[in-house]
């Protein structure tokens, strides 16, 4: 069976869970916790960052090297188009959702907790006692982003807003060009428009449990961003693309969702 070494709150993790499901491929889920040790991870692929596909003997690190990977050795559902003008497309916004979506949602997420106490409570654990949840939510943002994200990005509220406009800007375009097609790229679903949907669930969070943790995700967002009716018309399309081709978390077994079985395996890791 194929390994996933993972992050489960991830954009790129995800990213390979959506390729993997999308090919109807089953695999099972080695959870990375960061802080404990590095040896594993890097042992096994020669760097600390996640996602990490094991095949066999075969290991593939990065994102986007597991997707052709996945559609070399597994053609079924190909990911990228055979047509050179269409392949191309597909390879270049790819390539853009990772390098501009998926840095600049990460930063606005964490913004996001930073700046908006509600926003920052709802994602604690269910049974996270009431007087925890005031104070966290009572918690100075400067305080908050000095000990919690603040000094571990190493970016501050110019570039946290900066990344909200680039965000607004991006959804903008995605929505126009999918308001005339079915996908970013052709009429069938490619990397790109799996990319495309996998790095915004950040920004938006699916309305069905597509995340194996502890807390309540579902429909939960940036605000400014998730609540923007501008952008409901491509939350509705990357939704769309969910429910066809995402498999859900199996309530029966909190440890499994998917196409996945979840096999925790403490080992610290740089997120990608």
């Amino acid at each position: 069976m194929l390994e996933l070494y993972q992050f489960e709150l991830s954009q790129f993790s995800e990213k390979v869970r959506l390729i993997l499901d999308f090919k109807g491929l089953e695999y099972k889920k080695i959870e990375v916790t960061p802080g404990i040790g590095q040896l594993e991870v890097f042992k096994l692929s020669g760097q600390r960052q996640v996602p990490i596909l094991k095949d066999g003997d075969t290991v593939i690190a990065d994102s986007t090297e597991i997707a052709l990977y996945l559609d070399q050795k597994y053609p079924e559902k190909p990911l990228i188009p055979a047509d050179s003008l269409l392949r191309g497309q597909c390879l270049l916004m790819e390539g853009w959702a990772d390098e501009c979506l998926g840095y600049k949602g990460r930063k606005a997420f964490i913004g996001a907790l930073n700046h908006y106490p509600n926003f920052r409570t709802s994602f604690l654990p269910k049974n996270t006692p009431d007087i925890l949840k005031t104070f966290v939510s009572a918690f100075p943002s400067e305080i908050f982003n000095a000990i919690g994200v603040g000094l571990t990005f190493g970016f501050g509220t110019d570039i946290l807003k900066t990344a909200e406009k680039g965000l607004k800007q991006d959804l903008d375009a995605l929505t126009l060009i999918l308001q005339n097609q079915p996908y970013l790229v052709g009429d069938t679903p490619t990397l790109a428009d799996l990319t495309v949907a996998a790095l915004t669930t950040i920004i938006k969070f699916p309305p069905v449990t597509y995340f194996d943790l502890p807390i309540d995700l579902e429909g939960k967002g940036i605000p400014g961003l998730a609540d923007n009716s501008n952008y409901e018309f491509f939350f509705e399309w990357r939704d769309r693309l969910y429910t066809q081709y995402r498999q859900p978390v199996d309530k029966s077994n909190s440890n499994n969702f998917g196409g996945g079985s979840n096999d925790s395996q403490p080992t610290s890791i740089e997120i990608e």
